[in-house]
């Protein structure tokens, strides 16, 4: 049977079920869906990676999901007009490229939100980074033949696939790059999506806002459709939000069918889409992965931040800028909401900047930047899973984390995870000894109230995720590394 019979077959099949589930399996909306990932990831990979567009599609058509469409799927990109089209049997999605923010789907009868910035003037320090220099202009060739060996080893590519395809990879120890290696026509400038890795980023500045007293997981989510007095929905917490505990109907499949996949591609107003949800369990008591819930909490950055402008202004300010990150590209829905869930493209070398900031317990160039407990309520399992709030955990006894300990990962570590293998987490020498977290079961408690205005806590120390011993000192563990991958 060819691919056209198939394909029609196919779309036949999805589009005559019964009634009642005829709203969930909409064929047409889950080619849309397809349509509009070709769309946004060739614009942002092309003009703001500066990749090959015809090499990002290649690519992109051979994911699951994507694969039994790559028949039907085309782009055309407009470098006049900087747009990219994409259609599959009669669907079309268009994503339009603008100057500092990125792309953006055009979704919608009315035109997306353009934040009204001094892009260039938002982008300039007022002060020197709080964080110290990692590494010079140049590439940090490893001295050590066994990390040499072992970066080797990330960009060997099979003889079959499924391929690696990495793009980069960036080693950190004691606060400086000790290695790195990048894939052909990425540099250390080179701008990567993060896809997921960006809930990490949300994570931090609901972090930073804690901090700050303008927010705290204890708190009910400030979402004004919530506020129904039989509204089962006013239970939720900010931290249910985080954990993914929030009860709401988003659960997340990657199918096209889901509402995660269509919020995303589909909707202009990504966190209006979800805060619109229906509640199916009580809140803190059922898990699943969901975007759309970090797309809440995006949506609570924005409003108490005092907007789009001001919320990018704001991470700039208060995370990109103290840790000396400067490739970064945040990008917005239509409506003027960062995509929290899956959007953000930085530099290999800002992504380990970031990284940093969790290592450091929170604490750069000694500001503490995150409340002293974040780090710990981070990385705490949720439920019986193996996730915490913004990072995946093997601080459980899920199976997943349980084989990572078994495949040589800390039991205490913790990371940042994309949907195509991009991760930032921590690594130890050869010669290494685990410590417990501090405070590991304070993290597992309620949180605590904000902190009021001009209130700071005046505690240090490390909570660290892995304690790693000196190279040269091997009972010593006073010394942290991690590495940070990246496939796009």
């Amino acid at each position: 049977m060819g691919w056209k019979t198939w394909t029609a077959i196919t779309v036949a099949g999805l589009i005559a079920v019964p009634t009642s589930a005829a709203v969930y399996f909409r064929a047409d909306r889950a080619i849309r869906v397809a349509t509009g990932v070709v769309a946004h990831n060739v614009c942002s990979k092309t003009f703001v990676s500066g990749f090959d567009p015809q090499t990002v599609f290649a690519e992109m058509i051979e994911r699951d999901g994507l694969r039994r469409l790559r028949h039907v799927l085309s782009y055309h990109i407009d470098r006049a007009s900087w747009t990219v089209d994409a259609s599959a049997l009669g669907f079309a999605s268009r994503a339009i490229f603008h100057e500092g923010v990125g792309c953006v789907l055009l979704n919608g009868t009315e035109p997306p939100y353009l934040l009204k910035v001094d892009l260039q003037a938002l982008k300039t320090p007022k002060a020197p980074p709080l964080l110290p220099e990692i590494a010079g202009p140049e590439l940090v060739i490893p001295a050590d033949p066994a990390l040499k060996a072992a970066l080797d080893h990330a960009f060997d590519e099979p003889a079959a696939p499924p391929f690696r395809r990495t793009k980069a990879v960036v080693v950190v120890h004691d606060g400086k790059v000790i290695a790195e290696r990048y894939a052909e026509g990425v540099g250390v400038d080179t701008q990567l999506l993060g896809f997921s890795m960006t809930k990490s980023v949300v994570n931090a500045l609901i972090g930073v806002m804690t901090q700050q007293g303008l927010t705290s997981p204890s708190l009910p989510a400030p979402i004004p459709e919530w506020k129904g007095a039989t509204d089962p929905r006013r239970e939720i917490e900010v931290g249910h939000l985080l954990k993914m505990t929030s009860g709401l109907a988003l659960d997340e499949t990657n199918t096209g069918f889901d509402p995660a996949s269509q919020m995303i591609y589909l909707h202009r107003d990504t966190s209006s889409f979800a805060v619109n949800a229906p509640s199916i369990a009580p809140p803190g008591k059922r898990w699943h992965y969901s975007s759309p819930t970090t797309q809440i909490l995006a949506r609570i950055i924005r409003d108490a931040t005092g907007g789009p402008e001001k919320s990018l202004a704001y991470a700039w300010r208060e995370l990109f800028h103290p840790l000396g990150m400067r490739n970064v590209t945040l990008e917005f829905d239509g409506a003027g909401t960062l995509l929290g869930s899956t959007y953000m493209l930085a530099s290999a070398r800002d992504w380990a900047r970031f990284g940093l900031l969790f290592l450091n317990d929170g604490v750069v160039g000694g500001k503490r930047m995150l409340h002293e407990d974040w780090v710990d309520y981070s990385a705490a399992a949720t439920l019986d899973t193996d996730y915490g709030a913004g990072f995946w955990t093997n601080r459980s006894e899920h199976p997943n984390a349980r084989g990572r300990v078994r495949a040589g990962m800390p039991r205490d570590s913790y990371f940042a995870s994309g949907d195509l293998g991009q991760r930032i987490r921590d690594h130890a020498d050869a010669a290494a000894c685990h410590r417990p977290p501090r405070r590991q079961r304070r993290s597992e408690r309620r949180y605590p109230r904000p902190y009021t205005a001009g209130e700071r806590s005046d505690r240090s120390g490390a909570a660290l995720s892995y304690a790693a011993c000196a190279p040269n000192v091997a009972r010593q563990c006073a010394r942290r590394s991690f590495r940070i991958a990246s496939r796009t």
